[in-house]
């Protein structure tokens, strides 16, 4: 009893602070003072919170599930988990997977067992960028959320189908998360406002906010913040310099990446090079690898232009090896001037079709012999049965010196007539 005593009242203490999750210092960030108290309050995601929806139906039964929540940031994943948690009347646990290690995931855990064990009090465990933890950290939890320890939820900017591990994945519910319109931030910014009573805001400076905040509620808010720590009144001057420039999410390891990149090449293929220097831009602003952006460029010029203008593989490698040599910003430069002539080039893909069905009926087809007149009579017994006998070496000589047109076959006796290579351009 000696030991036990303490131990309740730290846990009751720690029981109190939970409960006052939602009470906020006046001192914090106003992005955390605004945080929705409850699902009505909540902006965005009706998909998944409106009327009927799964998650809010899943509070009303009073019964949740571990989950994964994927979006981009500012859409509302931390407040969905804190509203969650104030559902079920849980004890919500923030862990970040960026400052924190195994030993904090093992304290968590135990904190949790005492909380079910002593109080019947339920943990919601909420990990941010569950994605940046490792695989052995990800199976830290996999028990505990199994027998009911704790309930996990996961934010991430990252496809957890690749950055979470499968027995996770396969133990939550995955819910994706959308950019807010521009509607919905406009809500947002409306009702922070409210914290500046004193203030008078120009239209054009709210419309400015809303449009650069390039759907990020977080965005949103601290661009208020900041532009009413700059005057008593707002202009669109005051606006820009709070907003600065729109903020782009682009993770170079993850789905904006490979979206970004997949659209670039697309407009390059669509001859569209508007679109084409807009991709391109938001790689350089993003601080994409210039040499990764002029490789591809590279591969491109070979598969989609090939023989219909035979230069584009030329100018692009030679791109590839300027801006290796110049290095950014002026780089710059030289992919928009490469990608511009891409863009504008003739396009073929009749070398990439050809290939493709080539390495296609080796899989498929048989393979005959080569033929004997085209091997190689490297010695006299090679010679005896009957390798390169009857081959004439340059066809394209003796036709144009006898006027005598030779005909000669290359392709293995199953493949013969077969045809790859059809040019396809004008």
């Amino acid at each position: 009893m000696y030991g036990r005593i303490p131990l309740e009242i730290c846990f009751r203490i720690i029981y109190s602070i939970s409960e006052q999750a939602f009470t906020v210092n006046m001192d914090t960030p106003l992005a955390d003072r605004m945080r929705p108290k409850t699902l009505d309050e909540f902006v965005g995601q009706e998909h998944l919170v409106g009327k009927g929806r799964f998650i809010r139906r899943m509070l009303e039964s009073g019964q949740i599930t571990s989950m994964v929540l994927w979006g981009p940031p500012g859409c509302g994943k931390t407040t969905l988990a804190r509203l969650i948690a104030h559902y079920v009347n849980a004890d919500f646990i923030p862990f970040s997977a960026v400052t924190s290690n195994l030993a904090e995931v093992r304290k968590v855990i135990a904190k949790a067992k005492d909380d079910k064990t002593l109080f019947k009090k339920q943990t919601v465990l909420f990990i941010d960028e569950i994605h940046r933890f490792n695989k052995a950290q990800q199976d830290a939890f996999l028990p505990h959320v199994e027998d009911g320890t704790i309930t996990l939820i996961g934010a991430t900017t990252e496809n957890p189908g690749f950055e979470v591990i499968a027995p996770l994945v396969s133990r939550s519910q995955i819910y994706v998360l959308y950019s807010l319109n521009e509607k919905e931030i406009a809500t947002i910014v409306k009702r922070a406002l409210t914290y500046f009573p004193q203030h008078k805001w120009d239209k054009e400076a709210l419309a400015h906010i809303i449009k650069h905040a390039n759907g990020d509620g977080r965005t949103a808010i601290n661009a208020v913040e900041l532009a009413a720590s700059l005057n008593k009144h707002i202009t669109l001057k005051i606006a820009e310099d709070a907003v600065q420039q729109k903020a782009i999410y682009y993770d170079k390891k993850g789905d904006w990446h490979y979206d970004t990149i997949s659209a670039f090449i697309k407009s390059l293929r669509g001859s569209q090079p508007d679109a084409t220097l807009h991709y391109l831009a938001r790689m350089i602003k993003a601080g994409e690898d210039p040499v990764f952006i002029a490789r591809r460029m590279v591969i491109f010029a070979s598969e989609d232009i090939g023989n219909a203008q035979p230069t584009a593989l030329v100018v692009a490698t030679a791109a590839m090896q300027a801006v290796h040599m110049i290095g950014m910003p002026e780089a710059s430069l030289i992919l928009a001037q490469t990608a511009t002539y891409l863009a504008t080039a003739k396009k073929s893909i009749a070398s990439t079709a050809g290939i493709s069905q080539a390495l296609s009926d080796i899989d498929e087809e048989n393979l005959d012999p080569i033929p004997l007149h085209l091997r190689n009579p490297a010695n006299k017994v090679m010679r005896s049965l009957g390798y390169g006998r009857g081959h004439v070496r340059y066809p394209w000589l003796v036709e144009k010196e006898t006027g005598r047109k030779i005909i000669q076959e290359y392709m293995p006796k199953n493949l013969k007539g077969r045809k790859y290579y059809v040019p396809d351009w004008k």
